[in-house]
């Protein structure tokens, strides 16, 4: 599994190190530490920035490789992604303040959670170790978001940590068939009468079934968004986790609303998972998510 690390000589780039530091320690891959400079800047602060990170993180060659990139950060921080490879891209985010600047301050993350070809970790917040992961899956994908992290990332995973798996149901959302007391159900109920989101979070839990992992299900009602991010906060979770797909056109409005409204709104790390080949898939009708 590659990971790229986007860092900045900024005050929030220690604790964003150890974050990352913390994630890959059990990765075979190296671990590539990039930051990017402005065409008039000069290459011996890059060069700071770049051994103050590499300190923190206490990792040497071959362990740990360091790049320096030339331009707008985003755009930088996109063209390694691809050039590289990479299954995961981790950028520090300082916490954004409010009103108008707030969207000044995300536009770098932002635009890098919805163009990277691979999963993307904002790390905000709270960065504590992962103990408590809220994972997010609305069984919309395919391959679910499930899957793909038992697949790849359940490996950066070296103690007892605990998921939630939340599906959040809704009349507006509700799949077909779904009664109305199912609408107002709790997980253990929703799977012991069979129903569509009862079988999918059992379905999950069969998948999450593995060593370093401590899977729950959990099921909320009401608006999406709202419900994710009331279950983060009460929850005091370490990292939320959603998926999305990389949609072109009119679908990217429609499609990728929910996970831009909960990288721009949660308090605390967020990490969106994107399956391979997302980019390649065909325009057609908005589905659920």
């Amino acid at each position: 599994m590659r990971v790229l690390l986007a860092v900045r000589g900024s005050a929030h780039s220690p604790e964003t190190l150890r974050f990352a530091a913390q994630i890959t320690a059990r990765l075979e891959e190296p671990l590539v530490v990039l930051t990017v400079i402005g065409p008039r800047a000069e290459r011996a602060r890059a060069g700071q920035v770049l051994d103050e990170a590499l300190a923190l993180l206490d990792l040497k060659p071959p362990r740990v490789v360091s790049k320096v990139r030339v331009g707008r950060a985003a755009e930088q921080i996109l063209a390694e992604a691809r050039e590289g490879d990479y299954d995961l891209v981790i950028v520090g985010q300082e916490r954004p303040p409010a009103g108008v600047l707030r969207w000044l301050a995300l536009s770098t993350a932002l635009k890098v959670v919805e163009e990277a070809p691979c999963s993307v970790m904002i790390a905000r917040g709270p960065l504590r170790p992962l103990r408590r992961i809220l994972l997010c899956d609305s069984g919309a994908y395919s391959p679910s978001l499930l899957s793909i992290f038992a697949a790849r990332l359940a490996r950066m995973l070296d103690a007892e940590e605990q998921v939630t798996v939340l599906h959040v149901m809704s009349q507006i959302s509700a799949a077909p068939g779904v009664e109305g007391a199912q609408l107002r159900a709790d997980a253990e109920e929703l799977m012991e009468a069979q129903a569509p989101e009862g079988r999918l979070l059992e379905r999950d839990l069969q998948v999450l079934n593995q060593p370093h992992v401590r899977p729950r299900a959990k099921v909320r009602h009401g608006f999406v968004v709202d419900e994710i991010l009331k279950e983060a906060r009460l929850g005091d979770y370490d990292l939320i986790i959603i998926g999305a797909h990389r949609r072109r056109g009119w679908q990217s409005v429609l499609l990728e609303n929910i996970a831009r409204k909960i990288v721009i709104m949660a308090n605390r790390p967020v990490l969106v998972v994107r399956g391979e080949g997302d980019e390649k898939v065909a325009d057609g009708p908005p589905g659920p998510g």
